[in-house]
Order: C-alpha cells, then sequence, then structure tokens
C-alpha cells in the first residue's frame, strides 16, 4: 500500500519483526549472497541456517533477511508462519518456476526517507493530523503469522485505539460479522470489497470478502 501511495515520508511498523528486518536490508541495498534455487534440499538446508541464527541472536543480520527472503519466495503458499518457540515452519512449496533477485535498487531508493519498526502498535507515535493506514492480520483461524499470534482481544484494541486517532484512518480485515459489528459500534464508516488472495495456508484462491473501515476522511 505505501508504495503505491509512495509518500515523501513515512513510518512502517509490523509485529513480524523478520519481515522488517527484510525492508530495513532494503533500504541499505541488501544484496543476497545465498544459494538460490527451487530445490527442496536447499530450502530445507536454508530454513535450519535461518532458525540457528534466530536462536543465537543474529535475527537481524544481512544473511538473515537474504534467507528469509528466499524462504518466502520458496516455501508453501508464500506462508510467513512461525511455531510457538519462535522457529520459521513453512514446508517447501509447489511452484514449477521462481524468479528470484539478488539486488533490488528500486526499493532502497523508494526507501530512503522511510522508517521501520517491530513491535506493538500501540508504540507507535502517532501525531495529532497523522493519516493511519491499518492493516492488521485477518479475523480466521490462522493467527501464527509471528510468534504469539493475534488474538481477538488484539483485534478489538486496534480498532479502539484507532478510533481515538484525530486523523484519517482506514482499516482494513476480514469482514466476519464480529468484525462488522464491532467497527460499526465504534462509528467507523463501512465498506466492502472482494479482494483475490496472493497467499493462503491451504492454497485457496476464493476472492476474499473485506471490509474497509474510515474515519475522519
Amino acid at each position: 500500500m505505501t508504495l503505491g501511495l509512495q509518500p515523501d515520508q513515512a513510518l512502517l511498523n509490523d509485529a513480524n519483526h523478520h519481515l522488517v528486518n527484510f525492508y530495513r536490508w532494503l533500504k541499505k541495498g541488501l544484496r543476497v549472497n545465498v544459494a538460490v534455487e527451487n530445490q527442496e534440499s536447499l530450502y530445507y538446508q536454508h530454513r535450519e541456517r535461518f532458525n540457528l541464527l534466530l536462536s543465537e541472536g543474529r535475527a537481524d543480520s544481512q544473511e538473515a533477511a537474504a534467507l528469509f527472503y528466499f524462504l518466502n519466495r520458496t516455501g508453501y503458499n508464500g506462508l510467513c508462519r512461525f511455531n510457538s518457540r519462535g522457529e520459521f515452519n513453512v514446508p517447501f512449496g509447489q511452484y514449477k518456476t521462481i524468479s528470484y533477485a539478488k539486488t533490488f535498487p528500486a526499493y532502497r531508493q523508494a526507501f530512503a526517507d522511510w522508517e521501520f519498526t517491530a513491535g506493538d502498535f500501540s508504540a507507535i507515535p502517532l501525531r495529532r493530523d497523522d493519516f493511519v493506514y491499518a492493516d492488521p492480520p485477518f479475523d480466521v483461524e490462522f493467527t501464527a503469522y509471528s510468534q504469539g499470534g493475534f488474538t481477538w482481544e488484539d483485534q478489538v484494541r486496534t480498532a479502539e485505539t484507532l478510533a481515538k486517532h484525530h486523523g484519517p484512518v482506514v482499516l482494513v480485515n476480514q469482514a466476519t460479522d464480529r468484525v462488522d459489528a464491532l467497527y460499526r459500534q465504534l462509528s467507523f464508516d463501512i465498506r466492502y470489497l472482494d479482494a483475490p488472495r496472493r497467499i493462503s495456508c491451504n492454497g485457496d484462491r476464493t476472492p476474499a470478502r473485506e471490509i474497509l473501515a474510515t474515519r475522519n476522511l
């Protein structure tokens, strides 16, 4: 979304610090110096190495960023999933061909004046008139996108926090009955759309019914 809008300045936060580490290295000019090939034994070798780096406290390294890129491109259905020990546990994918990049110069230029942080959204410093686009994990069964997951209480906390913000807010989620009721209760303006699924835990590519909730626009 941010790449589409191309703001001069932006602060992007995500609960998954491995993803944020990848973006930070893109900003610094990441070069992928690990072997990249759509090959099962190599995939599991790299997955083991990535988890070793995490256990050794080297999750912020360039190697970890390069391995994360490879694993995300090669793993099953584009999933990003971690177990309760914080280990990446997505199995090998089923793609016939994969296009890999070694350098990302266009992203380095785009990210030049953007800041990347990892952590709970409540810690993000917001100015009164900041525009906020929030895309929490969908209200579905799968919540292992990052260690610790994202519970219904987190969904409520997100909506209630953004409802108090004085600036413009755009909030998107899966259009479940309880999400709809929550956002309406907090006086968000509601729209619906059918969005294509690019990533799925079970291969289902049926368009997902999404809710677009806005305030102060």
